[in-house]
């Protein structure tokens, strides 16, 4: 039998109690659609908390979306997003930054999942020249997509080059909790104290159904927002839903919680299969995800157990995710699995 719990993605875990819970006090009586509704506006609150009085803060269903409304707000037609050749914007939203943007997405390789000013300083070309797409955003990912973190000297120069050059740096923060418990940072100073102007901030891989948020640290970006989002499909008509998920989330440091615990589960997770002689960790382990190079004859034995992606198919790298519901002994239990997979 399969186990219960897989190292996949945090997107297949469970919902945290605390979130059910808040679902469900709210699920009385009726109250008005569309956000403007006593449970929207005390998250709406609550996020003013974590993150500033004046920030402006609107939720959406899913990651994809946040992005793309997110650059949508900072962008015309002709100018250009540069993000490293792993960001999710590029690679897993099937061109839906493209499509609703109308811009030209500038990867950079990046072997660590980091940017560097001086990797985009080579995108940053033909200003002015009325051939070339205009770089406007810096689009970073924390935690980055192979699991590391931008240290906030990182986030600050990248921040620094785009507004010295009047461009925007947007951070997708799917996983921003796991980064700033790792840097031992509050979300505002992991964010808009480095010089972060618009955040994708992620609540469903940290124990959420599935809610997420738009913050803009520039509010006049935001100026136009609330048409951008129902053009873009995603204002919700029972948002008090989605509301609840998020304001439980930013209350009684359960974000943090989550956050720390899936961390710890990832660095838990290394030190297991680091006594593996046949299984190399090919990426710093600093959130919540390990990248473990593995024998090629083991990945197919260990899938038909435990679900989980291969990350680099020609190189056979996997990646194995761990999550707030991630157990010691679902930990303990997959390494010495993998350790039996690896030697037969």
């Amino acid at each position: 039998m399969k186990p219960v719990r897989s190292f996949a993605s945090d997107n297949n875990a469970g919902v945290h109690l605390d979130i059910v819970k808040a679902v469900a006090s709210v699920n009385q009586g009726h109250v008005v659609g569309y956000g403007d509704d006593l449970y929207t506006a005390a998250a709406v609150r609550n996020f003013k908390k974590h993150f500033g009085s004046d920030v402006e803060v609107f939720f959406v269903f899913n990651g994809t979306a946040a992005n793309c409304l997110s650059l949508r707000t900072m962008t015309e037609s002709y100018h250009s997003v540069i993000c490293t050749e792993g960001a999710h914007i590029y690679t897993d939203e099937c061109g839906a930054p493209e499509k609703f943007t109308g811009c030209k997405l500038i990867p950079i390789p990046a072997s660590d999942g980091k940017l560097t000013v001086e990797a985009v300083s080579h995108a940053y070309h033909g200003i002015g020249d009325q051939h070339h797409a205009q770089p406007r955003v810096i689009s970073i990912t924390q935690s980055t997509e192979l699991g590391t973190v931008y240290t906030p000297r990182e986030v600050r120069d990248l921040a620094r080059f785009a507004h010295e050059r009047k461009m925007f740096l947007h951070m997708d923060g799917a996983r921003i909790a796991n980064a700033a418990v790792s840097l031992g940072l509050t979300l505002r100073e992991a964010t808009r104290d480095l010089g972060v102007d618009v955040l994708s901030f992620g609540g469903t891989k940290n124990g959420a159904i599935g809610a997420e948020a738009v913050v803009f640290f520039d509010k006049k970006l935001a100026q136009e927002f609330l048409y951008l989002r129902k053009q873009g499909m995603q204002l919700a008509s029972k948002m008090r839903f989605i509301s609840a998920q998020l304001d439980a989330l930013l209350s009684n440091q359960l974000w943090r919680k989550n956050a720390e615990h899936s961390n710890r589960m990832a660095k838990l997770l290394e030190k297991e299969v680091r006594k593996i002689p046949q299984v190399k960790i090919v990426h710093t382990v600093e959130a919540n995800g390990v990248f473990a190079k593995i024998p090629r004859r083991a990945i197919a034995k260990l899938q038909k157990r435990y679900f989980f992606y291969v990350w680099d198919e020609h190189h056979s790298v996997v990646r194995w995710m761990c999550s707030f519901d991630t157990t010691e002994q679902d930990v303990k239990r997959f390494a010495n699995f993998v350790a039996s997979a690896v030697k037969d």
